[in-house]
């Protein structure tokens, strides 16, 4: 057996280092220009797919964009708790909530309508309504893998994170505009910006207490993606064995996922522990984006057209709109 895992490791070696490799200069470039690192790390990563279409390091991209992934995706069970949630109120919790499920809904109508894949509308609502780059990966790790799957996650992550970088920076100036208080302004921010650094960067930017609540906001739409995951195993069938269409059990990361929940919700494990537990999920999704860029053509990703443009920025805006509704309602 020893043997066995011996020669699995020195198979996966050299794709799995390819793909740590991309991803710590990907981090490196973040941390020195500032743009996401999942950015860095896709295109980077699309312009190594030379290392996945033959040689040594094929085995082991397959397994960072795959397994690795979904570590990542697990992981993220230990940036939750259910008190982020409760700290919130019934209202905030239930405004939130039907603007995620609005949006997701609103990508799969809005796929239809525009003939693509439903899979496409599923991703972009997913990205948008709840958390960026980080909901899209999880929820495409459910999905049936496919060169179309990559295809259609790494479009999503390419647009929520240039669609947050435009919010961060207009937003604030929209909040200004609408004369919203430091409450309103942070939760307008938390509720529609697509990833968390941008929310922090637009809610900072204004106002300590707008950055507060910006933030607790945007870890109550992170919260989302349990129910979503849930939502999204039930109902999305995948093939088993080759043929047919049958449902799949619970997928183990998404178990995973859901105990990582409680356990930290329980408050079980150290603070300093949890910290690292959510470092080490940053960098496997930021590993697993790299790979999925390598095992992907730049050009295959543009072949995805204007009617996908089209349908992430209507949620995009759509999303705001409910966000500021529900303020003015509130109000």
């Amino acid at each position: 057996m020893i043997a066995a895992w011996s020669a699995s490791a020195r198979t996966l070696f050299p794709g799995v280092i390819a793909s740590v490799t991309v991803a710590i200069a990907a981090v490196f470039l973040n941390e020195h220009y500032g743009a996401p690192a999942m950015l860095f790390a896709l295109l980077l990563g699309l312009s190594f797919k030379f290392l996945s279409e033959e040689g040594p390091c094929v085995d082991g991209i397959i397994m960072s964009s795959t397994t690795i992934l979904r570590v990542g995706v697990a992981l993220l069970g230990f940036r939750i708790t259910m008190d982020q949630m409760m700290q919130l109120g019934p209202w905030t919790i239930l405004s939130i909530a039907a603007s995620v499920a609005v949006i997701i809904g609103l990508g799969l109508l809005l796929a239809r309508v525009l003939k693509l894949e439903w899979q496409l509308g599923l991703l972009t609502g997913g990205a948008v309504g709840i958390c960026g780059a980080a909901a899209a990966l999880t929820i495409a790790a459910l999905l049936p893998r496919s060169e179309e799957t990559s295809r259609w996650t790494l479009f999503t992550v390419v647009g929520v994170t240039a669609l947050s970088t435009l919010a961060m920076i207009f937003y604030p100036a929209i909040a200004m505009v609408l004369q919203l208080g430091p409450q309103d302004a942070g939760f307008f921010f938390g509720a529609t910006i697509h990833d968390v650094a941008q929310v922090m960067g637009a809610g900072y930017a204004v106002s300590e207490d707008t950055g507060d609540t910006a933030a607790l906001i945007k870890m109550m739409r992170v919260t989302m993606l349990v129910p979503v995951v849930i939502a999204c195993t039930i109902f999305i069938k995948q093939p088993a064995g080759g043929t047919g269409s049958w449902r799949n059990p619970l997928p183990w990361f998404v178990i995973l996922f859901a105990a990582f929940v409680g356990i930290n919700s329980a408050g079980a494990i150290p603070p300093f522990v949890v910290d690292q537990l959510s470092s080490a999920s940053r960098w496997c999704l930021i590993v697993g984006i790299a790979a999925m860029g390598m095992r992907t053509s730049f050009k295959d990703v543009l072949n995805i057209g204007g009617r996908a443009i089209a349908l992430i920025c209507i949620e995009t805006v759509a999303l705001a709109a409910i966000v500021l509704e529900t303020i003015r309602i509130t109000s």
